[in-house]
């Protein structure tokens, strides 16, 4: 069983805001860690897509159930309203369709956990200003021309998103790059948080429904 020591902060931090005995989509799931604990700590029920093979067979291993499936191809396969939690972390900026992926989120779960990496960081802010080119660095460590994140957005654009979803985002932390929660984060997250994690209710919801 994987300890809450052996995962990314990212993920602690993901586990203590899920409730137990959830029923957790969680999209790119890697190897498994966080839907393992969930599991194993808080007796939550769900599955992971995934696409990599060895992170398939690294969930197989932990017995998590998993399935492969390309989030490029949308959540057709599962109902409406058929998951509490939703979460996908560090992939919104990876896929081809954000905005669609989000509304299949909120269409299949009450709610939705979100982490990416904001653009409007103070660091990426300086490189484009200073040296006109791409950010590249120990955040950001991809040149333009080979890296994954085809979608960069920035706290500000996510959240209007989430606006025009008629959504309601109902946790925030902005973080740096080791997923501590700062001064500076609380005070301007859009210029200093290195990454953001959201948690987003399905439009519609009241109050008294997202204690699930």
């Amino acid at each position: 069983m994987p300890s809450e020591d052996s995962m990314r902060a990212d993920l602690e931090i993901i586990h203590d805001w899920i409730p137990a005995g959830s029923r957790v989509l969680d999209l790119g799931c890697g190897s498994g860690e966080l839907l393992a604990s969930l599991r194993d700590r808080k007796q939550v029920t769900g599955y992971g897509l995934e696409i990599d093979a060895d992170n398939i067979a690294a969930c197989v291993a932990k017995g998590v159930n998993v399935i492969e499936q390309d989030l490029d191809k949308g959540l057709g396969n599962f109902a409406s309203n058929s998951f509490d939690v939703v979460i996908m972390t560090q992939a919104l900026q990876a896929v081809e369709y954000p905005d669609r992926i989000l509304d299949e989120m909120l269409r299949v779960g009450r709610q939705c956990i979100i982490t990416f990496p904001n653009f409007g960081h103070w660091r990426c802010r300086w490189y484009l200003a200073t040296k006109g080119r791409m950010p590249v660095s120990d955040f950001m460590p991809y040149t333009w021309y080979n890296t994954p994140n085809i979608h960069f957005c920035t706290f500000a654009d996510f959240e209007e998103l989430v606006h025009e979803r008629r959504a309601k985002v109902l946790d925030r932390l902005a973080v740096d790059h080791l997923h501590r929660n700062g001064w500076g984060g609380r005070l301007w997250p859009n210029l200093l948080g290195e990454i953001g994690i959201y948690r987003v209710s399905s439009p519609g919801l009241q109050e008294h429904q997202l204690a699930v």
